[in-house]
């Protein structure tokens, strides 16, 4: 397949990744790049190889095919509906706007336009998630009736370089973390159909401890530790918490609990891992993901170990449903109900009531057995 040649607009924190992630791919070509601030966009230039360019010019560029929109999680629909409206596809990271209102202006520009969008996460589409998608779709544990997704830790102030975001309106770690765990259930159990939700802001204020602002301080505006009960389409019942507050917890990620048998889900934050099935007598079984793409351990961490990291195959996978006229996984619609579920998290948590999930979405299709982007063909 021809390389799509694609855009970059914010040269932050992941933007690494996408320009590291990019090259062991064919689909895709980063060939420019901008940010509002232009020396970030600079040292991309010197460090990757592409272009930099102003935001007008970046819009203007006539060989761009598809933008690949990491600015900050406020700009993402005034970001993509430009784009949309200069004739650009755009992918998305995490969440696909601020606000549903946002991402329902977005879906309207997409149509009008002609143009696709996709969103992250794209973990979903690994080999470790694909192979707990298999277990369920082959009636291994029988049929889900229960779920636990459970993101616990002490938030983004003492690695981040400016963490204000995270905890300002449109952040929090429903908004930031909570998209990985919602997409995984949704992955393996399907749309959601009304939730509940309690939450707390635990601490107002926050004091960075990482460099180079280590001890300013945050006004925290959104809560940082949040409960809900998740009711789908299947009728399974999840419970979600997603918190910044937990110093240390002894909990699995994911957890599904079926008619015949439990299982253990990979961390949904990246794309491999073992399965583990547990029935009613015996040990814990282990499922590897086996000959399923997309889980081989890739990418250092900082403790010295190897995780599977294919952040990119949402994007890659788009341009080859472009190329070849089919729908591409990481869908808009699925971006959008992911999103409606979190807003409605925090909706239910201000209210005390019950929130009905107007929309719903497809589960994407299984990423089919093989090695490498062949499998999006």
């Amino acid at each position: 397949m021809k390389a799509m040649k694609a855009g970059l607009i914010g040269c932050g924190n992941i933007s690494d990744t996408y320009f590291q992630m990019t090259p062991r791919f064919e689909a895709l070509d980063i060939v420019s790049c901008t940010d509002i601030a232009p020396d970030a966009a600079s040292a991309k230039t010197s460090e990757y190889g592409v272009t930099s360019q102003t935001v007008d010019e970046f819009f203007g560029n006539p060989e761009l095919e598809l933008i690949i929109n990491l600015t900050v999680p406020n700009a993402h629909a005034e970001v993509t509906e430009r784009a949309l409206r200069a004739g650009k596809h755009v992918y998305s990271e995490k969440p696909l706007a601020a606000s549903l209102n946002d991402a329902r202006s977005i879906a309207a520009v997409a149509v009008e336009t002609g143009r696709r969008v996709g969103c992250a996460p794209d973990t979903i589409f690994g080999g470790g998630h694909q192979r707990a998608r298999q277990l369920i779709d082959s009636d291994v544990i029988g049929r889900p009736v229960g779920a636990t997704a459970l993101f616990l830790s002490r938030g983004m102030e003492s690695w981040h370089p400016n963490p204000d975001f995270f905890f300002k309106r449109g952040g929090g770690p429903v908004l930031d973390v909570g998209p990985y765990y919602i997409a995984a259930l949704i992955n393996l159990m399907g749309p959601v159909k009304r939730l509940t939700a309690s939450g707390a802001i635990t601490h107002p204020e926050r004091t960075i401890t990482s460099q180079p602002r280590h001890g300013e301080k945050i006004q925290v505006e959104i809560p940082t530790h949040v409960s809900a009960s998740l009711e789908f389409h299947s009728g399974a019942v999840a419970a979600l918490m997603a918190s910044w507050d937990v110093q240390r917890h002894g909990h699995n990620p994911i957890e599904i609990y079926g008619t015949r048998a439990s299982m253990i889900v990979p961390d949904p934050n990246f794309f491999g891992g073992d399965c583990l099935v547990g029935r009613p007598d015996g040990d814990w079984e282990t499922v590897p993901p086996g000959d399923l793409p997309f889980a081989e351990p890739n990418w250092p961490t900082k403790s010295g170990n190897q995780v599977a990291n294919h952040r990119i195959i949402g994007a890659i996978d788009m341009a080859y449903g472009i190329r070849n006229e089919r729908p591409h996984r990481a869908s808009m619609e699925f971006a959008l109900h992911t999103l409606e579920i979190m807003e409605a998290i925090g909706k239910s948590a201000e209210t005390g009531r019950h929130v009905e999930i107007e929309s719903t979405c497809e589960r994407p299709a299984a990423v089919p057995a093989g090695r490498g982007e062949s499998v999006f063909a």
